[in-house]
């Protein structure tokens, strides 16, 4: 039974009568800059589509990185988001369930010694890392002997590796295989170091608004909108989470 759409839930998502969506364009899998230039991508069309639901327009924020998206939760300038499910973030957002699955690992020189993620966490490694990025906060907490060097995004993370020979880059799978594709000197390794779960996100205060977004990330999961939204954008070797 889907949530009732109420002058409650409309108040919390659009006090102005427009949906203000933070989307990340730091993660590639998720949002993407179309041929126009206008964001597109699963994480644009979630959104589209809850602006459709409950009758108002959209206005979508876009950011480079999920940290900076994060940050302006103080300053009011969303009302929903697209983030990684992170403890730390948990005290002030609230999730709905994960809709889509995405794998952390390591992108390496392909003389590197390493052959899977579990091998990282060496004393003297120093890995690249996105600041305030879900696998930046995951390792941040899991890693016992490697140091993390914080980029200000994903992407600067990579050229950050690149450019100082550090020892690895974190990050999602598949824009790391991109440059690994692309330059046969470096390698993805195998496995990942976690599973990182993206889902819809408003301010922890927003009860009723969470409720409602809930539902809908269930409803579009039940649907395989979601599904049909990753492949419309080439995200073929992604997983919905259902």
């Amino acid at each position: 039974m889907s949530s009732t759409l109420t002058s409650e839930v409309l108040a919390e998502l659009a006090p102005d009568g427009i949906l203000n969506v933070a989307i990340n364009l730091g993660n590639p899998v998720l949002a993407q800059s179309g041929p126009d230039g206008e964001p597109q991508g699963v994480s644009v069309a979630l959104a589209k589509a809850l602006a459709e639901e409950l009758g108002i327009t959209p206005r979508m924020r876009t950011y480079d990185a999920a940290g900076k998206v994060f940050a302006d939760l103080e300053q009011g300038a969303w009302s929903l988001a697209f983030l990684a499910i992170e403890p730390v973030r948990e005290a002030q957002i609230a999730f709905s369930d994960p809709y889509v699955l995405i794998e952390g690992t390591y992108l390496v020189r392909s003389d590197a010694p390493y052959q899977h993620v579990d091998q990282l966490d060496q004393a003297g490694l120093r890995v690249a890392v996105g600041q305030g990025a879900a696998y930046d906060l995951y390792l941040s907490r899991t890693l016992q002997q490697a140091e993390l060097v914080r980029a200000d995004t994903s992407a600067a993370a990579v050229d950050l590796f690149l450019e100082q020979g550090l020892d690895a880059a974190a990050g999602v799978r598949q824009p790391l295989q991109r440059v690994a594709l692309s330059d046969a000197r470096y390698r993805v390794l195998d496995g990942s170091f976690t599973s990182i779960r993206q889902a819809m996100a408003v301010p922890r205060k927003h009860h009723h608004a969470a409720a409602y977004v809930r539902d809908f990330v269930e409803r579009q999961l039940r649907s395989g909108f979601v599904r049909g939204a990753l492949l419309a954008t080439g995200q073929t070797d992604v997983s919905a989470s259902r």
